[in-house]
């Protein structure tokens, strides 16, 4: 795993903003599935619900694609397994909307509120700019890793 080795306890995965092939969330989602087959995930956690909204659209399973991932393959060689294997063979202009849909994600529910707003609390209780999941994910990661909020 030498290549593509990835240690999450010394760095976090890339923001769910970053897009492969289209898809936001793709590249977070390799980073941790690679940092998992190398037992460097630290605190995070491949397939986790963020990652099931992706694979539910890509029409990929987790088990697959971190099967993919242990052949040391590079992104884009991931993203043409993708293409090809995905049940749901999204056109690029669905793939645009998805990833502007997850984007702009923020609580909708009241549970989702309550957790959304502890955990702002706990990172930055000063920041007003932090509305939805990606902003809160963007700053756990850089405050984890000694960001000052």
């Amino acid at each position: 795993m030498a290549l593509f080795f990835f240690d999450l306890t010394q760095r976090p995965p890339r923001s769910p903003r970053v897009r492969l092939g289209g898809y936001v969330c793709l590249p977070r989602l390799l980073d941790k599935g690679r940092a998992q087959l190398a037992g460097k995930a630290g605190d995070y956690r491949y397939n986790c619900p963020l990652d099931q909204r992706w694979f539910s659209f890509a029409g990929i399973s987790a088990e697959l694609l971190l099967a993919e991932l242990a052949k040391e393959r590079g992104d884009g060689e991931i993203l043409s397994w993708i293409d090809e294997t995905s049940s749901t063979r999204r056109a690029p202009w669905e793939i645009a909307a998805w990833s502007a849909s997850m984007e702009s994600r923020s609580p909708g529910d009241a549970e989702s509120h309550q957790i959304f707003f502890e955990r702002l609390q706990k990172l930055a209780p000063h920041r007003e700019d932090i509305v939805g999941w990606f902003d809160l994910l963007d700053l756990d990661d850089y405050v984890s890793f000694g960001g000052r909020p």
